[in-house]
């Protein structure tokens, strides 16, 4: 994984600032997919799986609905 080299690290971020970044990638991650160049796409995902494990390390518990949960079919 290439360290990504723009923004400031997760784990510096304020709990507002880490879930507004938060919501600009999940906003934008489809036209990147569609639209980026390689290294762009790669760079997104790497500062989106950074901001993602940073939020699930201060929200062990984060409020999870059910109801979105995938049943195993046999």
């Amino acid at each position: 994984m290439h360290e990504y080299d723009e923004g400031v690290p997760a784990g510096n971020l304020s709990d507002d600032d880490l879930q507004r970044e938060l919501a600009q990638l999940h906003r934008t991650r489809h036209d990147t997919f569609l639209h980026a160049p390689t290294e762009a796409l790669q760079n997104h995902s790497e500062r989106t799986a950074e901001l993602e494990l940073e939020y699930l390390r201060r929200w062990p518990r984060r409020d999870i609905n059910e109801a979105r949960l995938r049943h195993e079919v046999p």
